[in-house]
């Protein structure tokens, strides 16, 4: 994450996090550190995993502190493993103290998305398919997550509604049929963007593949259905599974023949990787 869309993008919602967290005074580090004083605290890594959301992790005590230094020992998307030190930061212990939650927090939540992503990506090796992630994400917390997810080696869908036409099944009730849903999108959104259809039987298969879509999302399907849903598409559309996709279900859905399966496991149901500050003391 560079620095531009930290500014842009991320230093508000990290602002959010920091003052949901201290409301007005850290009561205990200022009882335990009622001056300024610099110190130094170490940050380790307590378990095997891919890391991600260092910048993050930085930023969050340079909006507490400008003076605060991080000296790095790893990078994002690096394999890390149990014991590592990745990094030192130096600065007022105040800071450190007030500040360690909140970076740990967004630092263990991304390098688990990160983690996860990495374990499912390396099951689709050698199979041509990309991994997507999807808009399942915390609230807030999207720009965070959906980084990790490309930070873990996968592909991030749209990020938003503004960033593409997905019709799903609401979108088609309320146009009245899949065709119709098409041909609306492709009459309103800019020609740039492509039209993705969810379609959940064989009969909407070949009603959306008629009716010109860029992107046909196989849904909740059986494997039978989606191989034979790529039969009647044929190439003329790019397809993509999806519904309850999970690391477990992977190798049932490599053969498919789909160009893309996301998941919104990656973001709504990877685990943290443990990560701790550890060895605070006073310099100088």
């Amino acid at each position: 994450m560079n620095d531009i869309t930290m500014k842009i993008n991320a230093d508000k919602l990290i602002m959010m996090a920091l003052q949901e967290d201290i409301t007005y005074e850290d009561v205990s580090a200022n009882s335990v550190m009622p001056e300024s004083r610099k110190g130094t605290v170490d940050l380790i890594c307590k378990e095997e995993g891919v890391i991600a959301g260092l910048k993050v992790f930085e930023r969050v005590f340079k909006l507490l502190d400008s003076e605060v230094q991080v000296e790095f020992f790893a990078a994002d998307g690096d394999q890390v493993n149990n014991g590592q030190l990745l990094a030192k930061v130096t600065g007022d212990i105040r800071v450190l103290l007030s500040g360690e939650r909140v970076a740990l927090n967004y630092l263990q939540r991304m390098s688990g998305i990160a983690t996860y992503t990495r374990e499912t990506v390396k099951l689709l090796e050698g199979t041509g398919i990309t991994l997507l992630d999807t808009r399942k994400t915390t609230p807030n917390c999207r720009v965070f997550e959906k980084y990790a997810v490309k930070a873990g080696g996968g592909t991030n869908h749209r990020y938003n509604l503004s960033d593409g036409v997905l019709l799903k099944d609401n979108h088609i009730g309320a146009a009245g049929s899949i065709t119709e849903a098409i041909k609306r999108a492709k009459a309103y959104a800019p020609f740039v963007r492509k039209t993705e259809v969810e379609v959940e039987t064989l009969e909407q298969v070949r009603e959306a593949a008629e009716a010109g879509a860029d992107i046909i999302m196989l849904d909740n399907m059986t494997s039978d259905q989606m191989k034979e849903a790529v039969k009647i598409i044929a190439g003329r559309a790019e397809t993509e599974c999806s519904g309850n996709v999970t690391k477990e279900k992977i190798e049932m859905l490599k053969d498919i023949g789909v160009d893309y399966i996301s998941s919104g496991a990656l973001t709504h149901s990877s685990p943290i990787l443990d990560i701790s500050m550890k060895n605070l003391h006073p310099v100088e």
